[in-house]
């Protein structure tokens, strides 16, 4: 049904709105709600299909086989279930998690900094209470789909404690922007940062000054919970990452063969040549392997048992495999490559993406070299 979907609404368009650095069309995004995509893995008690986390990874890859703008769109409303199923009020799980799967309300993830990537803990945004608000200032980087998003899984200080402990998250409430005014909510402010690749949903930067946030908003109702809520997340969250290289690297291969198949050169295929259908063969192989990692590990976590050593190991083979299946994908396609009407040059600067957001590749060699000394 995915790939049905993504071979009708999303492969014929996807590189033009690519080209024109377009949203994905609403009318699309309603259709993959209508499709349960953003209540994949929300209980069914909360309107959510309640699947695992295996069939989350089978809808990312067709979805971002298709587009990876497509196949991320999903990725805010996983992180945002998650958050609040694992660390969320009754009251919280109640309001939000039949939204979130029914597309009704679109959640944007709101962590990063200017001066802050991987190092969470140095995170200075501020959110100080008041009365029953809490008044948030500070600024924020990097946040995909943050115009059109209604809520915002704010990561913010909320006290004076050190490092982690200070930290607390907020289900930011926020009115849908537009084209002309991105943010329209007041004490919010924000401009969209010019992107090479992994378009459709627009990444900006965003201003906060004494930007409002309920009191009872405040994820689980109790403050210095944000990153140990937020750690329960990431092995999720790289799986999710690695079906979606997965997904990248399976269109790579898809375009390469066929322009193998079609490109004549000396009178026959260049697929005939063994220096091209070498690469092919070795890309298949290669996305066979990150596909079959990335889905033991969803299978661990399906299973209740910790995986963030293979989360990491798959999602940072998937996004080496997919930047190196869109690479040769691109040379077997020569100088028309490089020609930006080919959708293989589109599909190089998606793969590009992979190796940095969800955790860095230096950040998974980390957390696998932590893990082999544990073993």
């Amino acid at each position: 049904q995915m790939r049905k979907f993504a071979d009708a609404e999303v492969l014929p368009y996807a590189h033009e709105w690519h080209l024109r650095d377009e949203y994905i069309p609403l009318p699309v995004v309603n259709q993959m709600a209508g499709l349960g995509v953003f209540g994949l893995t929300i209980p069914e008690e909360f309107g959510g299909l309640g699947l695992g986390k295996e069939s989350m990874c089978v809808v990312s890859e067709e979805l971002s086989r298709g587009y990876i703008g497509v196949g991320s769109l999903s990725t805010r409303s996983e992180i945002a279930a998650e958050l609040i199923l694992g660390g969320g009020t009754k009251d919280q799980k109640d309001r939000w998690l039949p939204k979130i799967a029914s597309g009704e309300v679109l959640p944007t993830a709101v962590f990063t900094e200017p001066n802050t990537g991987s190092d969470l803990a140095s995170l200075k945004t501020r959110a100080r209470r008041d009365g029953d608000v809490y008044k948030v200032t500070g600024n924020k980087t990097w946040i995909t789909h943050a115009a059109r998003a209604d809520v915002m899984t704010l990561l913010c200080r909320t006290n004076d404690q050190p490092g982690y402990k200070g930290l607390s998250m907020l289900l930011a409430e926020k009115p849908r922007g537009g084209d002309t005014n991105a943010f329209p909510a007041e004490g919010m402010t924000g401009g969209e940062i010019a992107v090479l690749g992994y378009r459709g949903m627009k990444e900006f930067e965003i201003g906060f000054d004494n930007f409002e946030v309920k009191a009872e908003n405040l994820l689980g109702g109790e403050e210095g919970q944000g990153f140990k809520q937020l750690m329960q997340t990431f092995e999720s969250a790289r799986i999710q990452t690695a079906a979606r290289a997965v997904g990248v690297a399976q269109s790579a291969l898809e375009l390469g063969l066929r322009y193998a198949q079609e490109r004549i050169q000396f009178g026959k295929p260049i697929f005939n040549f063994p220096r091209v259908f070498g690469k092919l063969v070795m890309m298949a192989v290669e996305i066979m392997v990150a596909r079959q990692l990335t889905y033991f590990a969803a299978r661990e976590k399906d299973g209740g048992r910790r995986c963030d050593l293979e989360a990491g190991m798959a999602k940072l083979l998937a996004a080496r495999v997919a930047w190196a299946a869109a690479d040769n994908a691109l040379q077997i396609h020569g100088g028309n490559g490089f020609a930006l009407e080919y959708p293989v040059s589109r599909v190089l600067c998606d793969a590009r993406i992979l190796n940095i957001f969800e955790g860095a590749a230096e950040i998974q060699a980390q957390v696998i070299a932590r893990r082999l000394l544990e073993e």
